[in-house]
């Protein structure tokens, strides 16, 4: 990942936050052939393993040989930036638009988890992180057995050994107090919700956002 200084997330716990905060992730792998292959799998990221799956008909999987390199790509709240925000602009009028984004890249070794055990166990811990919280949260023995069980065997797992963890919050950190200022103003007046959260990243410390509300 290209990551400027200004940019790069060093505190690995921010960036599980950031991980679990969005909930789901690009899997890239590449297959035999050469060519690249994707698909946005919910994730779990726990200890040095992320544990995802996917629907068995998808042919993604069986390109998968075990422990071949993988990452997997977490891209959190994004927004286009107008050169028109920066109060540096009616100064000397140098200024161009960019994106502002946060994301998260983790690499390593994956392999397919084709255990029913496994995959339930995975499905369990999976719907307990999104339940919890709520005032009424689905269990997975809420559904009958028979059905789960016939559902578990339309998908297969994956679990890639984190080797490298790369996470870049761009959000004007290079610009002045009073360029972010206007960035974050921008932002707030724009229609698109991401726009909003990119501006609340921005604004509770101009020089360093909090990434881990």
């Amino acid at each position: 990942m290209y990551a400027p200084a200004f940019n790069r997330v060093e505190d690995e716990e921010v960036a599980r936050q950031m991980v679990a905060h969005v909930g789901a992730g690009e899997l890239v792998t590449v297959g035999p052939d050469g060519y690249p292959v994707a698909t946005l799998l919910p994730v779990l990221w726990s200890g040095d393993r992320v544990r995802a799956h996917l629907a068995r008909a998808n042919p993604h999987w069986r390109s998968i040989a075990a422990d071949s390199p993988s990452l997997l790509v977490v891209t959190g709240p994004q927004a286009y930036v107008s050169p028109s925000w920066y109060a540096s602009k009616a100064e000397h009028g140098r200024v161009v638009p960019t994106w502002n984004y946060t994301t998260v890249h983790l690499t390593g070794r994956v392999r397919v988890h084709d255990d029913v055990d496994w995959l339930r166990d995975l499905v369990t811990a999976l719907t307990q992180s999104h339940e919890h919280g709520r005032e009424h949260p689905w269990s997975v023995t809420d559904a009958p057995e028979a059905y789960v069980e016939g559902q578990l065997r339309g998908i297969v797992g994956v679990e890639i050994a984190v080797e490298r963890v790369e996470a870049k919050a761009k959000l004007s950190q290079n610009r002045s107090d009073e360029d972010r200022s206007g960035v974050v103003e921008g932002l707030r007046g724009e229609a698109s919700p991401d726009a909003a959260v990119v501006a609340d990243l921005m604004a509770p410390d101009l020089r360093s956002p909090d990434l881990r509300g």
